[in-house]
């Protein structure tokens, strides 16, 4: 039996560009429906470190760069969602943190401690006192110096479950490789997006479809049978460590490099212990290391920075990380959410975690220049569909002794 599914926009990808996306649509009337054909938020999105960034870290060279600027409005967006006043509702969204350190290391130069005084920052940063010292660094042997940022740190699971709550009718899992099928036109418009389910044929009608399904995007653009625009992967060595060290700690550690030095957030794991989660410099040359040699340095960065931690009994992991964006000259990070239409359709990149309401302007900016409305989606769902899986915690099934 043929079945249509009539819908003002598709989302396919369910990380955070989507999930965001997805939500604001349906707030404001739209029918839309989310694809995903693995785990919601399983991809880049729970492999991040949940930092609603506000840009200081891309300004260690000394100056605030465009990069900075993009995204430094970005927290105060997501703070007011969650503190249930903005474009979203996100109060039930779990904080891990309120606030990242800056954190330099004892002897530090005198340049960085400058520009974190400078008039460009006030407001952004606060240095912090011996008095004021979070627990993880309240002892003598930390000899270094810290600085707050307005950086909040969410549990990403959590992000998920609010961002889909209420809408889970709306959503589907597709199977790209065996039932469902991107259905084109002569002219690489979509026709519509087909799924067989035993003697069942679904087609999905949309006016718009939106890819955001980050590195999956390459896949679904060759499917479309699109040259441009084309993707790049910027990969990533994080390191994770369970422990018994009571204390969890937010913050970047920083050098004479305009990469920090070690970027750690920490997540509370089932068995009451913390998890520090690892990238920053670290992560970034660790591509080329394997697992065994990314861990030891892991283990040698940390007695160094923080010698006063014991990780005796503590379990190592690390995990590989692709961030996917548009391509640009000699793989350079981007500086903002990318959005380019193409026929009925948009492709997408958010670039970073915090940046997903920025995507979420751009592709309601286009669906208004094309004269897309919201007409209302009241009682709309997409029947009789399996449903994806929220993500699972990033470290599940990959912490050991070692």
């Amino acid at each position: 039996m043929n079945h249509v599914i009539e819908a003002d926009v598709t989302v396919v990808g369910g990380g955070i560009a989507g999930l965001w996306l997805f939500r604001r649509l349906n707030n404001m009337g739209y029918k839309a429906l989310l694809l995903e054909n693995e785990t919601l938020g399983g991809g880049q999105t729970i492999k991040s470190q949940g930092i609603i960034h506000g840009g200081i870290k891309y300004a260690l060279s000394g100056n605030l760069t465009k990069a900075s600027e993009c995204i430094a409005g970005m927290p105060a967006r997501w703070l007011s969602a969650i503190q249930g006043e903005g474009e979203l509702d996100l109060t039930s969204v779990r904080i891990l943190s309120d606030h990242q350190f800056m954190w330099t290391p004892g002897g530090f130069g005198s340049r960085m401690a400058a520009f974190f005084g400078s008039k460009a920052l006030r407001g952004r940063v606060d240095r912090v006192t011996r008095d004021e010292l979070p627990e993880a660094f309240n002892t003598p042997a930390f000899k270094g110096k810290l600085y707050k940022l307005n950086e909040s740190v969410l549990d990403i699971e959590s992000v998920v479950r609010a961002l889909i709550d209420g809408l889970e009718d709306r959503i589907i899992h597709v199977d790209w490789e065996n039932n469902t099928t991107l259905k084109l036109n002569e002219d690489k418009s979509i026709a519509g997006i087909e799924m067989v389910r035993g003697d069942d044929h679904y087609t999905i009608d949309a006016k718009q479809y939106v890819f955001t399904a980050g590195e999956g995007t390459g896949d679904l653009l060759e499917r479309w049978q699109l040259e441009s625009p084309t993707m790049q992967l910027r990969p990533l060595h994080m390191v994770m460590v369970e422990h018994d060290f009571p204390h969890p700690v937010y913050a970047h550690c920083v050098s004479t490099d305009i990469v920090p030095r070690l970027t750690m957030t920490s997540h509370p794991s089932e068995n009451g212990r913390w998890v520090w989660y690892m990238g920053g410099e670290l992560a970034e040359s660790g591509v080329k290391r394997d697992t065994d040699a990314q861990i030891a340095l892991g283990k040698k960065e940390l007695k160094k920075l923080m010698p006063w931690v014991d990780l005796g009994k503590a379990r190592w992991g690390a995990l590989r990380v692709n961030r996917a964006e548009p391509k640009q000259s000699k793989l350079l990070r981007p500086d903002a959410a990318y959005c380019k239409q193409v026929q009925n359709g948009m492709v997408t990149w958010p670039t970073k975690l915090a940046l997903a309401p920025n995507l979420a302007d751009e592709v309601i900016r286009n669906l208004e220049a094309k004269g897309i409305k919201p007409q209302g989606n009241e009682g709309f769902i997409a029947p009789n569909q399996p449903r994806p899986e929220v993500t699972k915690p990033f470290w599940e099934g990959r912490l050991q002794d070692c």
